[in-house]
């Protein structure tokens, strides 16, 4: 059955094809900084608003795409639960105030991001690589396709291998394929045990450590390292976090001021961040690198953070666009620009083989090309 708030997407994106007009789909607006300018006229998913479904017990949860993704964590929380990949509340790079409190934020509005913005972006936080991403965590989804068809696929268990893979294809798709409607996604409980640990070393000795820590039977489950300083977070049972904490020494560091720290990173709100958004103020770029973990020191200047066990960079420089593409690529990689001037495109092209295979994906969903024009053609 449609409800009213699906259906008045359904007429309007019929009509939209009919008049062969393209539309930009609309969430909280959190990530319209990413890939391409966004094009084509508003239309705003925010009254696909609600949980649908949620069934503690099985670890699984159906909610709408227009739901506030601070709502759907607050309700999560209640019971003790997660989205265990942190995936990112990027108010503060709209320039909104940073309120630590997910409760208080979802009120305030300033993370105003939606869980359909959550899952076209396919963006995580700090915990990524060592509990996946969000494809990793989506059982179903509902959406409208370019021929104003609502289409499921998936289920809401991870047997139900019916269509699964489509579901995961929305993930990181920016809106090209359709109007996510509603997704179901897998939870999972809160760690009771947590600690954060600092180790003073500099970034070739940090990023062999966290290499070989990553080969081991530890609780490891995010890591950054930023102007000499390792910082490592263990979670999991306290027997054994404990257990790793004593075997790999190193700073403890409090737990408030360890959450504020972690936080910082997922939202980008971390000092790193707010020097990035000055200095691109003034003309520098500031680029996200996905490489190998164990690259080496990658020959580039600038101010540079390391996180996910080395295999995310972020980087602050004004180093032409190429060379930090080359210096990438070597690195079994590959550069987007985050913040900045993207004249030069957010992204290298992809190959021809993965631009074929898009391309093909983007005509079954959206053969008239009405879906946000524009976003993905230079993201990797």
């Amino acid at each position: 059955m449609v409800d009213q708030a699906l259906q008045t997407i359904v007429e309007a994106v019929r009509e939209a094809s009919q008049a062969q007009r393209p539309l930009r789909i609309l969430g909280g607006g959190t990530k319209d900084f990413l890939g391409g300018e966004p094009q084509g006229e508003p239309l705003d998913v925010k009254p696909l608003r609600g949980i649908s479904a949620y069934e503690p017990s099985e670890l699984v949860v159906t909610v709408r795409a227009g739901t506030p993704l601070a709502e759907l964590e607050a309700a999560l929380a209640e019971k003790g639960q997660c989205l265990p990949f942190e995936p990112p509340r990027l108010g503060a790079v709209l320039g909104l105030p940073p309120l630590g409190v997910v409760a208080a934020a979802s009120a305030n509005g300033a993370f105003p991001g939606t869980v359909g913005g959550m899952v076209a972006s396919g963006l995580a936080g700090p915990a990524r690589s060592a509990v996946g991403g969000v494809r990793d965590y989506l059982l179903g989804a509902t959406l409208v396709n370019g021929r104003a068809q609502v289409l499921s696929f998936g289920g809401q268990v991870m047997k139900n291998v019916a269509g699964y893979d489509v579901s995961r294809a929305l993930a990181g798709s920016m809106g090209q394929l359709g109007v996510i409607a509603e997704v179901s996604l897998k939870v999972l409980p809160v760690a009771p045990a947590r600690q954060t640990l600092r180790f003073d070393l500099d970034q070739a000795t940090a990023l062999r450590r966290v290499n070989e820590w990553a080969g081991q039977p530890l609780p490891l489950s995010a890591s950054a390292w930023w102007d000499g300083a390792l910082i490592v977070r263990l979670q999991g049972a306290r027997a054994a976090v404990a257990s790793a904490t004593q075997r790999l020494g190193g700073e403890l560091i409090p737990e408030h001021l360890a959450d504020g720290f972690w936080n910082g990173l997922r939202d980008q709100r971390d000092e790193y961040f707010d020097q990035a958004r000055q200095a691109v103020a003034s003309g520098a770029r500031l680029w996200r690198l996905s490489v190998a973990p164990a690259a080496p020191r990658l020959e580039l200047g600038g101010p540079l953070l390391i996180e996910w066990g080395g295999g995310q960079r972020w980087l602050v420089t004004d180093a032409a666009a190429q060379r930090v593409r080359d210096v990438a690529a070597e690195a079994n990689g590959h550069a987007m620009v985050w913040l900045g001037d993207k004249s030069c495109g957010a992204c290298a092209p992809v190959p021809a083989a993965e631009r074929r295979l898009q391309m093909a994906l983007k005509a079954a969903f959206d053969p008239h090309r009405l879906f946000n024009p524009g976003r993905l053609d230079n993201l990797c």
